[in-house]
């Protein structure tokens, strides 16, 4: 059992040294849920809701930087349900139509205060569909952009274990 053990570790290094973020992201059960123009659009989608923002001299990256648009796609794909799934492609088809009906141009195309006020009306419309949509998108920017390693590690500076071994303090007997 040692021997296997030992023989599993000296093999692992080899074995995963073509590792990298392309590779990861096909890997698993999953396939990939949007093409790279529905990726796009979702990237400018949450870089809406969350964008990058200047306070003094530090910047502060937005969604879109952190590539929180890949992890909502992986999220839809791997943990939710094809109703899910079904719903959220035809939210993010909606986008272009709703906001071609609304101001006469795709979304790409509106500055940011039409495209916000484009999600916004997504957001409060009465179709099931826009409204279920924009709900999902908010709570995974929500959660992709807290849980980033750049807001985990610069922001919040969240600790894996908190406390610190003080060597050096005296015992008392």
């Amino acid at each position: 059992m040692v021997a296997t053990t030992v023989g599993g570790l000296v093999a692992l290094p080899g074995w995963a040294t073509n590792w990298n973020l392309d590779s990861l992201r096909s890997a698993g059960p999953s396939a990939q849920l949007l093409s790279t123009t529905e990726l796009d659009l979702l990237g400018e989608i949450i870089d809406i809701i969350i964008p990058v923002t200047t306070e003094g001299q530090t910047t502060v990256p937005g969604a879109k930087s952190l590539n929180v648009h890949q992890f909502i796609e992986k999220m839809v794909t791997d943990c939710y349900d094809t109703a899910t799934q079904s719903t959220f492609r035809k939210g993010l088809n909606s986008v272009d139509t709703v906001t071609l009906d609304t101001i006469g141009m795709p979304f790409l195309e509106g500055d940011t205060d039409q495209r916000l006020n484009m999600l916004r009306l997504m957001s409060q419309s009465a179709d099931a569909t826009q409204k279920s949509f924009m709900t999902l998108v908010k709570a995974l920017t929500i959660r992709g952009y807290m849980t980033s390693e750049y807001v985990m590690t610069n922001i919040t500076h969240f600790e894996m274990a908190p406390a610190r071994y003080n060597g050096f303090m005296p015992v008392k007997k």
